[in-house]
């Protein structure tokens, strides 16, 4: 069994899984492999070439649009990102709240420039539903100007001024509000309430092989509780296996922000999930929402809770 992820901190259970030791319960062979990008690993997914993964919530329901026979197991994290931005702009949307594009287009002579990760990506989507829903300004295209900046380069991107704002997830809203000149202008937890970021996802192979499954979600689940009871320990197998900068006094710094919310519970973020859903077809990502029976296997969960 072959387990893809990508090096991101909202991944924190595959880390505690891997360092300590979690994995050797699960009864099947297992192999970790690392992607570069959430793309790449979902790619390889929908090729056959990873059988788990942890990747967000929006591109497992891509793939389940597409037809692939595949269900979250677990949620791994919830309300991951935050909206950072010049500090300027933090004041000017203070002051301002949905009137703040125009206001900032008229006093500069350009849209708010905002860099965020792919398309389709769930923190393209928390900022999508942030402008176009929560403060009903309009259609994204025509409010900011967006360009795809990857998280690990958003620190560099908005401190080097190509950007105004960007949507990232942890250590990297820790990094850019140590920074004098740069602030919070919103946390997605209040954009969209209890919103999931990245999951646990395996094929149908994976889920009918019921004992692997089970496993499966039980280990993710022990992980979770360690990460709870061992912050510290947790933020330092993060940063050994991250590495970009990330070190394991910026990943300890990191929990303690609003944005780090590791849980295991598929159910805790179901209705979260369909309204994303809701959203992600109504702007063409999806051709309709995936009902959350096909996105999600509930059974090895479940199982092991009853």
């Amino acid at each position: 069994m072959t387990v893809g992820y990508v090096p991101i901190y909202p991944n924190m259970q595959h880390y505690v899984m891997e360092r300590e030791g979690y994995y050797d319960a699960v009864p099947a062979e297992v192999t970790v492999e690392r992607f570069s990008s959430g793309p790449s690993v979902v790619t390889a997914f929908a090729s056959g070439d990873v059988d788990v993964a942890f990747f967000g919530v929006t591109p497992a329901m891509v793939l389940a649009d597409r037809g692939t026979h595949a269900g979250v197991l677990a949620a791994n994290s919830r309300n991951g990102f935050k909206i950072m931005g010049t500090s300027k702009l933090v004041d000017l949307y203070e002051q301002e709240a949905d009137a703040v594009f125009d206001r900032f287009e008229r006093e500069n002579g350009r849209k708010i420039r905002f860099g965020v990760p792919p398309d389709g990506s769930v923190p393209d989507i928390v900022l999508r539903y942030w402008i176009q829903e929560a403060l009903d300004a309009g259609e994204i295209d025509t409010v900011i100007d967006k360009s795809k900046v990857p998280p690990a380069k958003a620190v560099q991107t908005i401190q080097s001024g190509d950007i105004d704002a960007t949507v990232i997830q942890e250590p990297f809203a820790t990094i850019i509000g140590r920074e004098d000149g740069y602030g919070e202008l919103e946390w997605s937890g209040t954009v969209l309430e209890n919103h999931p970021v990245t999951v646990l996802y395996a094929t149908q192979q994976v889920i009918d092989a019921s004992d692997i499954a089970r496993s499966l979600v039980e280990q993710h689940t022990v992980a979770t509780a360690f990460t709870a009871s061992a912050p510290d320990v947790a933020a330092g197998h993060a940063a050994s296996v991250i590495g970009s900068g990330v070190s394991e006094e910026l990943a300890q710094a990191a929990f303690e922000s609003q944005a780090s919310d590791f849980i295991s519970d598929p159910h805790a973020v179901t209705e979260q999930t369909a309204t994303m859903g809701e959203f992600v077809a109504s702007v063409g990502n999806i051709d309709e929402p995936v009902p959350s029976e096909e996105l999600f296997a509930f059974g090895p969960y479940d199982a092991i809770e009853s």
